[in-house]
């Protein structure tokens, strides 16, 4: 028998054989670990939104408390002249 007829044979015996049962609780399975999925995938994303709007607020807090835009002032104090 050559390759081609050999490999024809076992699909048509693979195809013969009836298809498995499928389980009756299987769409409810289903739905459940979608919801549970989700459910999940929802809750991940208000955390990481709520992290990121509290980052943004201590951040906010520690700039105006901070004001790291204004020049520190100088080290020592310059001489005065005339007096």
């Amino acid at each position: 028998m050559s390759s081609p007829g050999r490999r024809e044979e076992d699909v048509r015996r693979m195809l013969d054989v009836p298809p498995p049962p499928v389980p009756a609780d299987l769409l409810v399975r289903a739905t459940d670990r979608g919801t549970r999925l989700l459910r999940r995938r929802r809750a991940l994303r208000r955390a990481g939104w709520s992290l990121l709007v509290a980052a943004v607020v201590a951040f906010a807090v520690w700039a105006s408390v901070a004001q790291p835009w204004v020049v520190p002032p100088a080290a020592t104090t310059p001489e005065i002249v005339g007096w």
